[in-house]
């Protein structure tokens, strides 16, 4: 099975990354914090002003290990990588499937539909006895709606635009009880609706920061086993967009992402100073925030899980590369079906 290898985040602005021997060195105002050796490495992500010696670009191409800039508040600026190894009759099936994506389309929206709906069910068991009587109640008709989401998916032959609607309906649902799952004291820690660009609260603020880690991990996985990530299925070809990425992520977000932003807000690991209100209504992570952020989040990809249809136990952060394996074995024809990866 293929080795999870780290990433390296660097958070610090005027830091100084630089290639010494076969190691990267971090340097704060030209004193060393930090070394890594480059073959423990998969990825060196750069949030904001951060310097980076060109014999390391070098090093870290030549070893294949990708680096992506990130502005400050982690939106993408750029990716810096060695030669890619495509496998162009992949590549070419991939392309024939996208035009006619409905099973695909259908095995993600089924995965991902079925992982927040376990989301929900498992705030129920494990916290419903400290919710309100109201929110409980609307929480579970929030899973029985899910549910019935899910059937009506199963059966459903108008297409793929049907499918993507189901799954629009039920991203609604789900994130109009998400609030509800919140346990912070906190008045400021409060979710009123998923906004975007910009996040318009903390929650929001954390949920998009994620979402950005989780796309980074699944372009990487798309592009080790041969596949286009520009390509997708449930999100259509738009120029610079990494749409296979995001078709990867779509069923994994609720179990890598949401259910790590509530275990942080829940235990307080992350409370309102944690964030920063900019000018026009923006809330993005502080630097602070963002080092507790990186950290759960590089524990929680150490954390195992069986694997439901290769019953194989796997570190949550191989998940991504498991699936990109299996899409790419379906569009080579030893799969009659993509099956997602479905979180019990």
């Amino acid at each position: 099975m293929k080795k999870l290898l780290n990433t390296l985040y660097a958070t610090t602005e005027g830091a100084r990354l630089r290639k010494e021997g076969e190691n990267i060195v971090a340097e704060i105002d030209d004193a060393e914090r930090g070394r890594v050796p480059l073959h423990m490495l998969g990825a060196v992500v750069a949030f904001g002003a951060i310097s980076i010696s060109p014999p390391l670009i070098s090093a870290l191409a030549r070893a294949g290990i990708t680096l992506v800039l990130l502005d400050r508040q982690g939106r993408f600026e750029a990716r810096v990588e060695g030669p890619v190894s495509g496998n162009v009759l992949l590549r070419r099936a991939q392309y024939r499937a996208s035009e006619q994506p409905d099973e695909i389309v259908r095995s993600i929206v089924t995965g991902k539909i079925s992982n927040q709906r376990v989301v929900l069910q498992r705030a129920l068991r494990d916290h419903g006895a400290e919710m309100s009587t109201q929110n409980r109640a609307t929480v579970e008709a929030a899973v029985d709606r899910l549910e019935r989401i899910l059937r009506r998916v199963a059966f459903m032959n108008e297409g793929a635009d049907a499918i993507r609607g189901a799954e629009g309906e039920a991203a609604n649902g789900y994130f109009a009880v998400f609030n509800s799952l919140l346990r912070s004291p906190d008045p400021d820690i409060r979710f009123n609706g998923r906004s975007r660009r910009p996040p318009r609260d903390p929650v929001n603020a954390l949920l998009s920061f994620l979402y950005t880690l989780l796309t980074h991990d699944c372009r990487s996985a798309a592009e080790c086993v041969g596949l286009d990530p520009a390509v997708g299925f449930l999100h259509r070809d738009r120029p610079g967009r990494p749409s296979l990425a995001l078709d990867l992520m779509e069923e994994l977000r609720p179990v890598l992402a949401d259910r790590l932003a509530l275990s942080l807000i829940n235990r307080r690991q992350l409370r309102s100073g944690d964030f920063e209100a900019r000018d026009g209504g923006a809330v993005l992570l502080s630097e602070a925030g963002r080092k507790t952020v990186l950290t759960a989040w590089q524990e929680r990809k150490k954390e195992e899980r069986r694997h439901p249809f290769l019953d194989e136990m796997a570190p949550l952060g191989l998940v991504p590369y498991l699936q990109a394996q299996l899409l790419a074995r379906h569009l080579r024809g030893d799969l009659d079906a993509y099956p997602p990866w479905f979180w019990k």
